[in-house]
């Protein structure tokens, strides 16, 4: 056994470390999932012509991205419940993150929109095209392969992120950890396990992305792209 690190104890403790790793990965997916479905409406809004949807939209972007996250995790989950709103606490991790993260990939989606050709937007008009339409079958399809360098690191940014989940005591890898130090005295063997596997979790999913993006950049290099099949 060394003084630093006793691999015995290491072993023991895995199994505990890897159910909240378990909570860890889902938390991100769940995470990750909620910001992309926030993201879009609220990059949508920002686009919006009308005042009533392009004003709230950009308040909500700016005010959020503009406080950390710690700071609106705390306000959802101990002042919400003065409010009505009562949520466990990875409920309440989890709404915090797809809205905090789901504020700056709105930004992504909008600049990715923005990208698309404006002679695209002139070939909706001139066939009269439904806007929402045109959105969903011409420009998104265009708009978001081009993105996912960037939802990518955001994606890792949130798994990256989940430790904060610990102060709402959150059952996540970093909250096991620390209850087996605060139990055993010992730190340096559950922080190194979680340590590598953030490591390696976050060198997987670069791969990953890297992966989804080079296929995507194939695929778009092979189909035409525009109001084919529309």
């Amino acid at each position: 056994m060394s003084d630093v690190f006793d691999w015995g104890f290491a072993w023991s403790i895995l199994p505990l470390l890897a159910s909240g790793a378990l909570v860890t990965f889902q938390s991100t997916v769940i995470g990750f999932v909620l910001a992309l479905a926030i993201g879009l409406p609220l990059a949508l809004g920002r686009r919006s012509r009308s005042f009533l949807l392009f004003i709230p939209a950009t308040a909500v972007i700016e005010f959020i991205r503009s406080t950390p996250l710690l700071i609106q995790l705390y306000f959802i989950f101990f002042v919400g419940p003065q409010f009505g709103i009562k949520l466990s606490p990875l409920m309440a991790g989890l709404l915090a993150i797809g809205l905090y993260y789901g504020c700056f990939i709105a930004e992504v989606y909008r600049s990715g929109i923005d990208a698309v050709p404006r002679g695209q937007w002139e070939a909706v008009m001139a066939l009269n095209i439904g806007r929402w339409r045109a959105y969903r079958a011409i420009i998104l399809p265009q708009a978001i392969p081009p993105m996912i360098p960037a939802l990518g690191n955001y994606l890792i940014d949130i798994f990256k992120a989940t430790p904060i989940l610990s102060v709402i005591t959150v059952l996540e890898m970093m909250t096991r950890a620390k209850m087996i130090g605060s139990e055993s005295f010992r730190y340096t063997e559950p922080m190194t396990i979680v340590g590598a596997f953030f490591l390696i979790m976050t060198l997987g999913a670069s791969f990953l992305v890297r992966r989804l993006e080079r296929l995507l950049g194939e695929v778009r290099s092979k189909t035409p792209a525009g109001l084919t099949g529309v």
